[in-house]
């Protein structure tokens, strides 16, 4: 049975998945573990029908193509991982798009670094396009751009990563697939008289310091990462479950109540970004809205073009904003969809006429609430 307080994964309506190389890649031939990858496929499906929208973020791609390429040293040089990731994404993307397509999904590559997640242009274009591939129908397997990536090159970073898609997305939950069922006091490898701990509300300096060595093998990851994922995916409202991934269909044991350890989202954590918004950055221009604007803000409405009077500044898309009703009152902050001159292009204009005005389609709002902080 699942502990009381944990999140149940069942009720999640968004969640994001991360799995290792350790769990993708069979050590022994260093090939896909396909039947495994199928039991995770037909997990995901099973997600999906109960409404569930779910993301991979998968690791793998340097460790299935080490061995072809000849590169089986324990260390490489930075120009080798590159290579390697190279020559393995290729892999890795088929070995995915075979399991999820026999279980009647569309898989879909998107190759990120940390610093998209974290310059806002870059982290906006992100969002938007795993947001749009969810409402397809598809499911976004994520990994690292290890092509071109340079510090960050190590295997242990797609749980920071797949805590930044999960913060990115609004994610409800994100689970770490791991080689062990969640956070111990000690190393149970190593300390016998260690204890599961099933549910953490608060990570304090005492649980991270929980974090122990790296393991053995392709997964250098270890728990230390998955606490600063724990960190970050918590702060921004979202549940994260550690999980033992050494096992057929490890989300469904997870949703039928398998051991593993359940992180709590801090109280504060969906409008701690939000809270960053609006103390943290200084508008870079003010769009004016009339009052019918200004009381759809006031009731969780996004910010749409119809509802703008008038565009100041100069800004580009992802800066920050003032938004103030005619009186020069502001109203709220928020983060722009368009740059200054786009949004002088269709501020009064319905939605449905900005594709005719740019000459592209955008998006229908000019700040969606997600992004909108009222003052």
């Amino acid at each position: 049975m699942s502990d009381p307080a944990a999140p149940s994964l069942a009720s999640a309506k968004r969640i994001v998945v991360k799995i290792g190389s350790a769990l993708v890649v069979d050590e022994e031939t260093a090939m896909p573990r396909a039947d495994w990858l199928s039991s995770v496929a037909a997990d995901v499906a099973a997600l999906r029908a109960g409404g569930a929208e779910v993301v991979l973020v998968s690791s793998g791609a340097i460790a299935l193509a080490r061995r072809a390429l000849g590169l089986t040293r324990r260390k490489l040089r930075l120009e080798e991982k590159q290579a390697a990731a190279a020559v393995g994404q290729i892999r890795l993307a088929g070995a995915w798009q075979e399991a999820l397509c026999a279980h009647g999904m569309n898989a879909a590559q998107l190759l990120l670094t940390l610093e998209d997640s974290e310059d806002r242009r870059r982290y906006l274009n992100a969002r938007a396009t795993i947001a749009t591939l969810l409402s397809l129908g598809c499911v976004p397997v994520i990994n690292e751009n290890d092509t071109v990536a340079t510090a960050e090159i190590r295997f242990g970073d797609n749980d920071r990563l797949a805590a930044r898609v999960a913060e990115m997305i609004s994610a409800d939950a994100l689970v770490l697939l791991s080689d062990i069922d969640g956070l111990y006091t000690a190393d149970p490898r190593k300390d016998p008289q260690a204890e599961h701990i099933p549910v953490v509300d608060r990570i304090t300096d005492d649980i991270m310091a929980m974090g122990g060595e790296p393991p053995p093998g392709y997964s250098s990851g270890g728990m230390r990462t998955k606490l600063i994922a724990a960190r970050i995916a918590t702060g921004a409202g979202c549940a994260m479950a550690i999980a033992l991934g050494k096992r057929d269909n490890p989300l469904a044991a997870l949703v039928d109540g398998a051991r593993s350890t359940w992180f709590l989202p801090t109280p504060e954590g969906r409008t701690a970004r939000k809270r960053w918004i609006a103390g943290s950055l200084a508008p870079l221009g003010a769009l004016v809205v009339d009052a019918g604007a200004a009381r759809a803000l006031g009731r969780g409405s996004s910010l749409l073009p119809a509802g703008v009077r008038g565009v100041q500044g100069d800004f580009s898309r992802g800066d920050p904003v003032s938004v103030r009703d005619e009186e020069g009152r502001e109203l709220a902050r928020g983060l722009s969809a368009y740059d200054a001159e786009a949004a002088r292009l269709i501020a009064g204009h319905r939605s449905e006429e900005l594709e005719s005005l740019l000459g592209w389609r955008g998006r229908d709002e000019i700040i969606h609430r997600d992004d909108l902080v009222l003052l």
